[in-house]
């Protein structure tokens, strides 16, 4: 089964996640099919906290693949930010 979740980059004590489609059964950071967006939850000042990729997600999403429970909200809250932008 194919999951639409997070990826951990970044320094200790200065988390950086990659928003990554990637098969079920794999490690959290190995390798992944596509990496559709970003999360930068220690955002400040001119960084962007979060990118994502809407038409890659809809596209997974078609295909069967399932959102972890944080990607899910994180998703759901981009989806807002750009109706309420554009």
């Amino acid at each position: 089964m194919v999951t639409i979740r997070l990826s951990r980059r970044g320094a200790k004590r200065a988390p950086f996640y990659q928003i990554v489609v990637t098969d079920s059964r794999a490690r959290r950071d190995s390798g992944y099919i596509e990496r559709i967006g970003f999360f930068n939850p220690v955002a400040r000042g001119q960084e962007i906290p979060m990118q994502i990729d809407l038409a890659r997600v809809d596209h997974w999403l078609e295909r069967g693949a399932s959102t972890s429970e944080r990607v899910g909200r994180l998703i759901k809250e981009h989806r807002k930010q750009v109706a309420a932008a554009g």
